[in-house]
């Protein structure tokens, strides 16, 4: 039996529901920020700086390359990385933007691995992927050797043209995004640029899940935690240590992500799924501060100091639990939880289908907030 209205993890709550256990924080705690009040876009969406640099030094220069392309941001890149090789996680990335080892993709002489069927006769003697045999995807963009050798550029003005820079990578990805004048901000043309990356509908549906989610960090430094200190930052940086983990209907504990239950009330079951949900994941965060947070949305908005809804945003203070509500003035009807980062921002699991974020404070249904720092 569903159970609605009563936010993540309203289920079963004779067996989920934790005693709420507040543990005071040592008078002797060090009250010093341990973590700067800026952090980095690349820092809260997991992407080494040096790979976030090649992305937005490939837009920037994009113009140069092809004048009438409209639309090609540095999240259009990252989502397109994220896929093909988790933005070179793993490997070391020099200054010069030189990867190390290479990344190479599988052997594609038609004896289908890696999923391949296709084979594809070697084009480049081995240059960029190391074998003769046939070709190999080469790089953090996973060009095949043939399509490197017309869309390749240099990046980053060494004289050089190398998929396996991640700057020259990156502004040949652009370059073949757009094509001759494509305007990537409209959606159509968008799904058209990465379809011709990769033909699948399901790569298509992946990549523009990353670049949705990346385009909401904007650019630059975002604030995050603007002024934490001591247990509050402690909360936040555990939960930003989460961004990316997939939401699961009744996930997580205070150990971390767990397998959920059945089911949401679209009817998406978190039994095959290990993640958070939106109150499971304020759940672990807070834990690893010392506090123990009851299950559920509703009963985690009464654990603590309530910020009402009339006091408005500017009351919260990061590290704060804010809630969203079918009606803003009941606390009965809250559905959802995240924590507060400053800045009009939180951290939360925001539903079924969807990673761990960080987005904006959603613009229906606020419903105050809780303190317990």
């Amino acid at each position: 039996m569903r159970r609605r209205g009563l936010g993540c993890g309203a289920v079963l709550l004779a067996a989920l529901v934790l005693p709420v256990v507040l543990l005071a924080v040592a008078a002797a705690q060090n009250t010093q920020p341990r973590a700067p009040a800026m952090q980095t876009v690349g820092q809260v969406a997991g992407i080494p700086q040096r790979m976030l640099a090649a992305y937005h030094n490939a837009a920037s220069r994009l113009p140069r390359e092809v004048p009438s392309c409209r639309g090609l941001t540095w999240a259009v890149l990252a989502g397109i990385a994220r896929i093909e090789s988790n933005h070179a996680t793993g490997r070391t990335i020099s200054p010069q933007g030189d990867i190390a080892p290479r990344i190479l993709g599988p052997l594609l002489d038609g004896s289908g691995t890696g999923g391949n069927t296709t084979a594809f006769p070697d084009t480049d003697h081995g240059r960029f992927d190391g074998t003769a045999t046939a070709e190999r995807a080469v790089g953090p963009f996973q060009f095949l050797p043939s399509t490197w050798t017309t869309t390749g550029r240099d990046g980053n003005d060494d004289q050089a043209v190398d998929p396996h820079n991640a700057d020259d990578a990156a502004l040949g990805a652009a370059v073949y995004l757009c094509g001759r004048d494509r305007n990537l901000t409209d959606r159509t043309q968008l799904r058209a640029a990465i379809y011709q990356y990769n033909h699948s509908d399901a790569y298509v549906s992946d990549v523009l899940g990353w670049i949705d989610r990346y385009s909401q960090l904007a650019t630059g430094q975002i604030p995050i935690g603007q002024g934490a200190t001591g247990t509050a930052r402690t909360v936040i940086d555990a939960a930003l240590a989460r961004t990316g983990t997939p939401y699961s209907w009744g996930g997580g504990n205070a150990q971390g992500p767990s397998t959920g239950i059945c089911c949401s009330p679209s009817g998406k079951s978190g039994t095959q799924i290990v993640g958070f949900d939106c109150s499971g994941l304020t759940l672990y965060a807070y834990a690893q501060a010392g506090i123990h947070l009851p299950r559920t949305a509703a009963q985690q908005a009464g654990a603590g100091n309530r910020i009402p809804a009339t006091a408005g945003v500017g009351a919260l203070k990061p590290g704060d639990l804010v809630f969203f509500a079918y009606d803003p003035t009941s606390d009965s009807t809250i559905h959802h939880v995240g924590i507060y980062l400053g800045n009009n921002q939180m951290i939360n699991a925001p539903r079924p289908g969807t990673l761990v974020r960080t987005e904006p404070l959603w613009d229906h249904g606020f419903a105050g907030g809780t303190r317990l720092l």
